[in-house]
């Protein structure tokens, strides 16, 4: 059992590594992965580089640490999903924190520098890639789920198209949130939760 000491030392790091991946984030969006340097995160983070390195390798360890907790949070909410009363309901009811999520500036410009990243360095595609497989793969089981709750009994191929095209739909928010920044959000909002209903309980 943790004595009371080694909890207040893992609480302790837990926290620098907060502040790390925060200042991280924000020199990421501002100045992209390649223009943010170890000596700028160090310098928005309040600590030294020395410090940084401590906790992570590199800036690819970083984004690591960056898409795991983003995993982590995705995870945790499919759980949910599959412990409500009405999965389907609770779906498009959460739908909306989806969207308002997606469509926030500053998670669509994290986001996008990461996919940006991802397409150059093979690293990072791994991680993301990584991240994606699990993500899909606990989609597939709320879906299955739900399909099920409403009769229908999909083979693996149609749950998987149908985890595709929501990823579609909510990756492709990141995108309008950047290029259409005065879109009516609780219309849009609207709209994908009718869409998720559509695909949910389609024959």
């Amino acid at each position: 059992m943790p004595t009371s000491s080694s909890t207040t030392d893992h609480t302790r790091a837990e926290a620098r590594r907060q502040q790390i991946l925060c200042a991280a984030a924000q020199c990421f969006r501002e100045h992209g992965f390649h223009g943010a340097s170890i000596a700028q995160i160090s310098k928005s983070a309040g600590m030294s580089a020395g410090h940084i390195y401590h906790y992570f390798d590199n800036k690819e360890a970083i984004i690591a640490a960056i898409v795991a907790q983003d995993l982590e949070g995705l995870l945790k909410l499919s759980a949910e999903l599959r412990a409500a009363g009405d999965i389907g309901q609770a779906l498009i009811e959460r739908a909306a924190e989806g969207v308002a999520d997606q469509l926030d500036p500053a998670t669509a410009g994290l986001k996008l520098e990461i996919a940006a990243e991802a397409a150059r360095n093979p690293r990072v595609a791994e991680i993301v890639r990584e991240a994606d497989t699990i993500c899909r793969q606990s989609l597939a089981e709320t879906l299955s789920a739900v399909r099920r709750a409403n009769g229908h009994r999909d083979g693996a191929e149609r749950i998987d198209s149908m985890v595709e095209a929501l990823a579609t739909l909510f990756e492709g928010l990141l995108l309008r949130s950047i290029r259409n920044p005065d879109l009516d959000r609780a219309r849009l909002t609207r709209e994908v939760q009718d869409m998720i209903a559509a695909l949910i309980q389609r024959p």
